[in-house]
């Protein structure tokens, strides 16, 4: 790959095995896709009719949402299930993270515990979350615990790695400085690591807790954990109601702009404590 310098030169760029691998598999995408549409038998597909079809259905989705099926105290209710349930699976998975995440940071525990973890982390993430809700439904059976314990496990997968290089990025002279001092390992997670990384803490767990929430719907249409994903289901799939869908997508959207801005408040405040 050939770069422009300042000076008007051109350097090219050494071809790594990553960088040969990262284009051959581009050119394999493209080639693909080239194939695909190719060969794509749209004979008996009328485009301009489909496309009609599709715009109105977002019509009926988006600006002529209406409940027929499910009555407003039900779609409060079952919001309120699937925010539980990513609430609930957000507090538990940041609770067993946080302890694992201060083994796991370089900083503050042991180099080789520190791999160890995570490693271990590395390859629960790299599992995803509704393959860890099956595989405790053999056990647990297809339900809410099924749920709660594959988002669980996950979210801590997740937060161990991010709370981990939070406490990382904390500056090396305060934790010599409190070390030198005589205080204690808790003495210094309270008085350095935990006021120098509690913005970053919360920005995570925030996140994670959107995508916990985003989850939960879908566990709730696919894991039988209830709530309003199992509602969009019946929804989009039995009653094909796309009115009643965009009712349920309108009250995800409300609950995902409060979350948001309560998250941004929370921030706000702890930094002027700070």
């Amino acid at each position: 790959m050939a770069v422009t310098t300042h000076s008007g030169r051109i350097r090219v760029r050494p071809l790594t095995k990553a960088n040969l691998s990262i284009q051959v598999t581009l050119i394999g995408l493209t080639l693909l896709t080239i194939y695909s549409f190719t060969t794509f038998d749209a004979r008996n597909i009328n485009l301009v009719e489909a496309l009609g079809e599709m715009l109105n259905s977002f019509r009926l989705l988006f600006f002529e949402p209406h409940l027929k099926n499910t009555g407003w105290v039900e779609l409060w209710h079952v919001l309120l299930v699937t925010i539980g349930l990513g609430f609930l699976t957000t507090i538990f998975g940041a609770i067993i993270a946080f302890f694992l995440a201060l083994l796991a940071a370089q900083n503050l525990a042991p180099r080789w515990l520190a791999q160890v973890i995570r490693a271990g982390t590395a390859v629960v993430r790299a599992v995803p979350t509704v393959l860890w809700v099956l595989f405790f439904a053999v056990s647990a059976g297809l339900g809410s615990v099924a749920a709660v314990l594959g988002m669980t496990f996950h979210s801590a997968g997740y937060l161990i790695k991010a709370y981990s290089e939070s406490f990382e990025e904390i500056e090396p002279g305060v934790l010599e400085a409190l070390r030198a001092s005589g205080a204690s390992w808790w003495q210094t997670i309270f008085q350095a690591v935990l006021p120098a990384s509690a913005s970053a803490l919360l920005s995570w767990t925030f996140v994670r807790f959107e995508i916990n929430f985003s989850t939960a719907i879908a566990m709730g249409a696919t894991a039988g954990a209830g709530g309003i994903g199992y509602n969009m289901f019946m929804a989009s799939v039995y009653y094909l109601d796309l009115r009643e869908l965009g009712a349920l997508s309108y009250a995800i959207l409300l609950f995902a702009m409060l979350l948001e801005w309560l998250a941004t408040r929370m921030k706000a405040n702890l930094g002027a404590k700070s």
